[in-house]
This record gives C-alpha cells, structure tokens and sequence, in this order.
C-alpha cells in the first residue's frame, strides 16, 4: 500500500507491455533515458528507476543482441590482471561476483572450478599460488565471505584425476580455483524485465536515429519502431549512451566525438560436447597472447576466447575459419585425445567494447570504464567489464543525476535481487517434491530454477493449462515448449531469432543450431504474438538463412570476406524496413 492505494507490478514484458512503455515515453518527458539495451544499459535503468527517476530505455535490436550475449559467459575477477598489478579492478569485480552469486541473481550466477595447469616446477607454483591467495583475499569484503572456496594445490597425479584427458606429459602439477558462470543473455533479458518490474518504460527493437537538442544541450532522442514502422520523439532530461562498440557512432548523431574513442576486439569460442574430453573442472590456459579458457555449460564445453582487432560489422561479427582452427590448435597442445572441426557443435563471435589509445595490440587496451559528460544532457559511459557492469551503471547514473535538479538518492542496486531471485534457495531446496507435485522430472525442475528462479511457478501454470509444453524441442532437449511460449509473453521476444540465439542458447548449443527446432518455435510464437502464415513463414526463412551464412562465414579464411558472406543474411529488421519503402 502506498498512500492508500494498491500498487501492482507485473512481471510480465510481452508485445502490450512493449506498446505501453512506447505509449509513455512518446507522451512524457523522462528523468533518464538509456540508450542501449546491453548488460550496462539494462543496469543503468534498473539503477535509475529505484532511485526514483523517471525511466526509460531503448535498445535497437534485442535485449543483449551485441556483446553481452557474446561473452564466455564468467563472472570473474579476471586472475590474469594480477600480472598487470591492477588490483583494484580486480578486487572491485570480486566484490561483484560475490554479490551476484549470493544477493542479486543466485538462481542466475553458480560457482565454477578451474584448473590453473603448472608447466615449471617450485618457482610457478610458488609465483602462481601467491596470486591465487590475493585472489582469494581480494573476494572479502565487509566481512561478507566470496561465496566460492578458496584455491587449492595439486600435483600432477591430482591434476590427472581431475582432468583424465590431458597429455601426461604436459604438466608438472597444478592449482585449482573458483570463479563463477551466468547465461550472459539471459541475465540481461531478466535485468531488463526487472527494471520494467520497478517502472521503467523498455522498450527493445527501437532505433535511436538522432537526437533532440535546445542550442546545444541534448533533451531526447529520434526513435524509430523497427516492428511497426513508426518514428517517434522521447524527451528526456538526461540521456545515458550505453552502446557499447557503437558508442562512437552514437556520439556522432549529436555532432561531437567525445572525449575518448571505443575499439571494437573480437573474441570467439567454441562449443564441442562435454563427452568429447573427461575433466571434472574447467581449465584456464596460458597462451603466447593472453589465456584461453576451457569452460563447462551444461551437456557442452565452451572454449574461448580470441583477441584481434575488427572494424568491419559490428552487429553481426563474423568467425573464420582460422579463429576456429586458433582455439583447437591451442587446447590440443594439452590434450591426450586431440579435438577436430568435426567436434564443434556451436561457433559464437563478439566484440569487446575497449577504451583506445593506450595500446596498438587489444589484449592490452584498458578493461577500465569511463564515464563522461560530453555535451550537456548527454552522459556517456563505455569500456569495463561484464562483470562490473553494476559499478559502471551506478557511476553513469551518479554523473546523470549531478546534473538534475534537487537531490537524488544514492545507488540501492546493491541491495536489489533480480526477477526469480527472491526464495530461490528454498524453492531449490523443494525440487524434489516440485517435481513430484507436477508430474514433471526433477532435472527438468532444476533447469527451470536455474533459468527462471522462482518465477518457474509462472511456467509450471503454462504446463498445467496446456500439458503439452512440457515436451522438448526437437533437436535441443533440455529446453522445452512453455520456454519459448513463456519468452514470447513475459521475456520480450519479438523474433524465432531472440528465442533461438538468446532467451535459449540453442543456436550454439545444438549440432544443427537450431534449424529442426525453427518450425515448432514459429508455431508457437505464432500463436502468442499473432502472426499469420506469411509472417511466420518469413521468420523460419530468415533464421535458416542467419543459421546458413554463419556456417558459410566459419568457412572463410579471413575476416574481410568472412564479414562479407555473415553480411548475405539481412537483419531481422529488414522486414519492416523493406515492407516500409516498397
């Protein structure tokens, strides 16, 4: 109750909730604006918001369509920075992980092992050791424990037990450390749906196309309705740019630069079945570059990453077949039973937002954020890390808000768990009788907890009014039917594409990447969001083709005709823009 009256709030962000937060922000002029919908955009809203700001944000393609959806999905204070005795931007991103893994999304954020292999004996390990105890320390804070175990040392009898399918010859010992691992995708589509739980108005597939200025100072932007066609204006008292590697050219619609420039490096990993080497624990390895990890995702390994220079498309970053051939070169030094192109299952390209001119190499370009006010009205936050996403939305929000009348309350994200989050342990706790109670299996229990948290009662009601979205998709059993009906009604997806690639990651995960599954996730959206044949027929079309050019593109040699043959496959905008100019 607030003043007498009932507040309600919906979890829910389907096609009305997208309609009505368009509704609001044409018709009112906002406190905040976000511009982009990635891991900092969503946090920057959800920050404003429960500070009592008038909220809104728009994103041009879907929730976390960019680089947050790209990432090797840890949660970790990046160990390799120690060596660069950045001590501060690791302890600030333990601290982090240790809030996301306890209070903010442990139904979302779980503990991962990693063996760190050892190639020299005494002195690395000694060397090495050190900086895992920094590690460890680094994790406390407030008296508040890491919520992972500390490191442990192994030798190499250990090490091979943990991990049967390395080269025996290959290691002197090792050590064993914890980190933590998140759906990167999914995290952010529940981060938005939660900022819309508090009041945000979001919006996604909308393109910011300009912006509003009096004199000199910004008061909105130009909007554009991928999905309808329709421009728009949002007026706004502050304006937050949280695009990510496109923040260059959204500085550039308002005439000024900046203060810095955003380099665009690519990384890409790998998906190969878990069968395909036997590990207990994932690996962390040292590579002539940087460090390679080797990481488990469910039935699946994930291996990663690469570090190169692009500037060609940046929504659609293309892998070659030389990236591919880089990481099996690299994780076959170290395995007994070597992995081949015919092993990878799922190939998946991103670009890391860097803050440039410190280096001419990215894997020395700064994982710092910085935020700026460029031009009056508008704030500009780029760099840092995945990790740290909720430090850089509280600091762009705190530069926002410096520049609002009357005083704003400080930053509550600290203390703000995620949609789901809330009694998770204890539904945890119950899976086995859940289960029972629902006539559905206990794995299929746990899998739903770890993706929706307590919001899982909102799927299991699905099930029980229709008993056959319990049924797996074909091609990618561990999802199954009510997911992608849930993703069309309460998650924001808008295309077979945002189901596919990101509220599941069944485009990476399956050995057809999500072809055979196409047709049963058109008929379903279908029937939500009202498509008729046509419709429906063209998103089955347009995933085939993205699933194709992404195969042809793995194929290439080089990025340049890599990005070329990726680039064959429009976007999934295309629809309405075409359908618009004919």
């Amino acid at each position: 109750m607030v003043r007498g009256k009932t507040v309600t709030r919906s979890t829910k962000l389907g096609p009305d909730e997208r309609a009505a937060a368009i509704a609001r922000l044409r018709d009112k002029e906002l406190d905040i604006l976000v511009v982009g919908g990635g891991i900092v955009g969503t946090g920057a809203a959800l920050d404003a918001v429960t500070r009592g700001l008038s909220t809104g944000m728009l994103e041009q393609r879907d929730w976390a369509s960019g680089t947050s959806s790209r990432s090797s999905k840890l949660v970790h204070g990046g160990i390799r920075y120690l060596e660069q005795l950045d001590f501060r931007l690791v302890r600030e991103a333990l601290i982090e992980r240790g809030l996301l893994l306890q209070r903010l999304a442990p139904h979302l954020v779980k503990p991962v092992k990693f063996l760190f292999p050892l190639t020299k004996p005494l002195i690395e390990r000694a060397y090495i050791g050190a900086g895992m105890a920094l590690y460890d320390l680094f994790s406390y804070t407030g008296g508040r424990p890491p919520g992972v175990p500390h490191h442990r040392h192994l030798s190499r009898r250990q090490m091979l037990r943990a991990a049967p399918s390395l080269r025996g010859d290959a290691f002197t010992g090792g050590l064993t450390y914890y980190d933590a691992q998140v759906d990167d995708a999914r995290y952010v589509s529940t981060l938005a749906r939660t900022a819309s739980f508090y009041g945000a108005h979001v919006a996604s597939r909308v393109r910011v196309e300009g912006f509003l200025k009096v004199g000199e100072r910004v008061v909105g932007v130009k909007a554009h309705d991928l999905e309808t066609g329709e421009r728009f204006e949002v007026k706004a008292r502050q304006v937050v740019n949280a695009t990510g590697v496109w923040t260059d050219d959204t500085q550039a619609m308002v005439g000024e630069r900046g203060q810095f420039k955003v380099r665009a490096s690519k990384g890409i990993h790998i998906v190969i079945p878990r069968d395909r080497f036997q590990s207990t624990l994932g690996l962390l390895l040292r590579t002539e570059k940087s460090v390679l990890f080797v990481i488990p995702w469910g039935r699946h390994w994930l291996i990663g990453t690469t570090d190169t220079d692009w500037d060609l498309d940046k929504a659609h970053p293309a892998a070659t077949a030389a990236d591919i051939d880089y990481l099996l070169e690299k994780v076959n030094e170290v395995l007994a039973v070597k992995l081949t192109r015919e092993d990878v299952e799922g190939v998946f390209a991103g670009l890391r937002p860097l803050l440039a001119g410190e280096s001419d190499e990215t894997s020395k370009l700064s994982r710092e954020h910085i935020v700026a006010h460029t031009v009056p009205g508008l704030v500009v936050v780029a760099g840092g890390k995945w990790t740290t996403y909720r430090i850089m939305a509280k600091d762009a929000i705190d530069e926002a808000a410096a520049a609002l009348d009357g005083k704003v309350p400080a930053s509550v994200t600290e203390d703000i768990s995620l949609l789901g989050a809330e009694g998770y342990q204890a539904a945890w706790n119950k899976r086995g009788k859940i289960a029972r109670a629902f006539g559905v299996h206990k794995v299929r229990i746990e899998h739903l907890l770890n993706r929706y948290g307590v919001l899982t009662d909102e799927l299991l009601d699905l099930i029980i009014a229709r008993p056959e979205l319990q049924e797996p998709l074909p091609g990618a059993d561990d999802y199954i039917a009510a997911e992608v009906v849930y993703a069309a009604t309460h998650e924001g997806a808008l295309h077979i594409e945002d189901v596919l690639a990101r509220r599941t990651r069944i485009s990476i995960e399956a050995w057809d990447r999500g072809v055979e599954a196409a047709s049963i996730v058109a008929d379903l959206m279908a029937a939500e969001l009202g498509w008729d044949n046509e419709r429906r027929q063209w998103e089955v079309e347009h995933y085939l083709r993205r699933v194709e050019a992404e195969r042809a593109s793995q194929e290439e040699p080089d990025d340049e005709s890599a990005d070329r043959v990726r680039l064959a496959a429009p976007d999934v905008s295309s629809r309405v823009q075409s359908s618009s100019t004919s």
